[in-house]
């Protein structure tokens, strides 16, 4: 119930809260709704007051305009909608529309939930028992999910996340070790091995890429859809700062050498030919590496763990982690911390050689004292 009070200035003579004669402010106290509120109607009228709350009542929410939420379909259309306008990344519109239009919508409609009301904390639950997603990119798929709820909450459809009850999927991941430099060379001495099949199996490309990979830290896709402008005197130029600042790492001249070498299939990239989608490349070129791998005889290989390579041997160099996470383009320094400092072999038997050479050698008669 809401109950209209009488709210004196300093200067007013009267203290009751229901006297109608001055001009001091009228608030509101009590509940509508489910929501508490206390708050300035700004009006001094009783009879103003009065009819203010009265269409509070009928709309039946505080503040007297109540958003209707709409369907489960129009509300996705919206967010989706609102991600494109946003520029983010196409592989992440696509992963969206994938979750939302192709199986968050088909189990609302299988269902026969129309309304975002109808998604319950439990309902949701049911639907996320139908992934059939391993538990990181679950986690992910959660995480997007969560993001959607909130997405109708700042729109005004929802007074809560109802995926904020349901608990994030748990992932233990194992830490993704460095290369060693004989598996380094294995791979590149594989190269000159691989069985020359399109574009993709030409030694001299194949091993560019290795070099490529090994030397930058890029992410694979990144090194696949490189442009050549970004080499700028024997130095790759990673990205571009928030401050407009740009980011170089140096490479070796023989790893500048290789991608001199390689075959111009596009007047703009290194390795892709510009045609189809730059995943399609990746894919392509991830499968020539595990071919690659195979040949190698390194078990365990994979892509990323060039950059892990990277990452790591700056870090036993001394290079501090904070100018590492800059070259890994990381968003905080946290993230590399996490990635690389607890659980790296190399380091902690690095850590461990430290801890030994400090032990105090024992005089020769305390030694055969001990003995």
């Amino acid at each position: 119930m809401l109950q209209i009070y009488r709210r004196h200035l300093k200067s007013c003579p009267h203290t009751s809260r229901s006297y109608r004669r001055c001009a001091c402010p009228l608030w509101v106290q009590g509940t509508l709704g489910g929501e508490t509120t206390r708050r300035a109607l700004d009006v001094t009228s009783f009879d103003a007051a009065s009819k203010l709350i009265a269409q509070w009542h009928a709309a039946g929410v505080i503040g007297g305009h109540k958003v209707e939420p709409p369907k489960i379909e129009v509300a996705v259309a919206k967010y989706l909608d609102d991600a494109r306008a946003r520029h983010l990344a196409q592989a992440t519109i696509t992963k969206l529309t994938t979750i939302f239009e192709n199986q968050f919508l088909k189990f609302a409609k299988d269902h026969g939930y129309r309304f975002l009301k109808d998604l319950t904390p439990d309902r949701l639950t049911a639907w996320r028992s139908t992934w059939k997603d391993e538990a990181l990119a679950a986690s992910k798929k959660y995480q997007r999910v969560v993001g959607f709820f909130y997405f109708c909450t700042r729109m005004k459809w929802m007074s809560e996340n109802p995926m904020k009850s349901l608990h994030p999927p748990k992932v233990k991941q194992d830490p993704t070790l460095p290369f060693t430099a004989e598996e380094v060379n294995a791979i590149v001495s594989a190269c000159d091995r691989f069985p020359i099949k399109g574009i993709y199996g030409e030694g001299n490309r194949l091993r560019a890429m290795v070099l490529l990979l090994r030397y930058s830290g890029l992410r694979i896709r990144d090194a696949a859809t490189l442009r050549r402008e970004r080499i700028q005197g024997g130095k790759l130029l990673l990205y571009m700062q928030k401050t407009g600042v740009p980011v170089f790492v140096p490479l070796p001249p023989y790893v500048v050498a290789a991608l001199d070498e390689t075959p111009n299939v596009h007047p703009g990239h290194f390795f892709w030919s510009g045609n189809g989608l730059p995943k399609t490349t990746v894919a392509d070129w991830q499968r020539s590496l595990r071919k690659l791998f195979e040949l190698a005889k390194v078990s365990g290989a994979h892509a990323h763990r060039f950059r892990d390579t990277f990452a790591v041997e700056l870090l036993l160099a001394g290079v501090p982690i904070d100018q590492v996470s800059v070259l890994l383009g990381h968003s905080s320094v946290k993230i590399t911390e996490k990635s690389y400092a607890p659980w790296v072999k190399a380091r902690q038997e690095q850590l461990e050689a430290a801890v030994m050479r400090t032990w105090p050698k024992l005089p020769r008669l305390a030694v055969a004292a001990a003995s």
